[in-house]
């Protein structure tokens, strides 16, 4: 003798052959995911490594990867505000050969931009910049890790003369260096 069928079990057939048409259909989802934005995002106007009159251009979600001003070492005056403009690079296998350069100058008394050029798509990195005394050196921008290519850009505050030390937090003892604020 044949037993009916289980009324449990066509229904969850029916549901999931509903859930099966929804993920085949090819239509777009009606939701996405998008992170919010970085409490520590650029202000406006602040250098962001986007064009200008991008969506970006105020704050940014994701590593910029778009070329910025050319910074150099040498403390050249950057395009917006006539401070010094520095550039660390972290090349592909940081973790064990360090940044490039690991000696940077500064003036004292002036602000200026400081950009991380993370090269490196085998690790994360990041840079922070610390005062003489051990303490962060409180920067503008985004100082969490991530992986390369792309770059953050910072807005450092006048600084005294001193040795400021900086390091990647993941890479300690070979990603080092030291910025001689003068």
């Amino acid at each position: 003798m044949r037993r009916p069928p289980n009324p449990l079990l066509a229904i969850l057939a029916v549901v999931a052959s509903a859930a099966i048409a929804a993920c085949s259909s090819g239509a777009a989802p009606g939701w996405t995911y998008a992170p919010a934005a970085s409490a520590s995002a650029a202000a406006s106007g602040a250098a962001s490594g986007a064009p200008s009159g991008s969506p970006a251009a105020s704050a940014s979600i994701a590593p910029s990867t778009a070329p910025s001003v050319e910074p150099s070492a040498s403390g050249s005056p950057a395009a917006s505000g006539g401070g010094a403009s520095l550039t660390i690079t972290a090349p592909v296998g940081a973790a064990t050969a360090g940044f490039q350069p690991t000696t940077l100058d500064a003036p004292a008394n002036a602000a200026f931009t400081l950009t991380f050029d993370n090269q490196d798509n085998q690790a994360m990195h990041n840079l922070i910049l610390t005062k003489p005394d051990g303490s962060n050196v409180p920067v503008q921008g985004d100082t969490a890790f991530f992986m390369g290519p792309g770059q953050r850009v910072y807005q450092v505050p006048a600084l005294q003369s001193g040795t400021y030390p900086f390091m990647c937090q993941v890479h300690p003892t070979t990603m080092k260096g030291t910025l001689e604020v003068k």
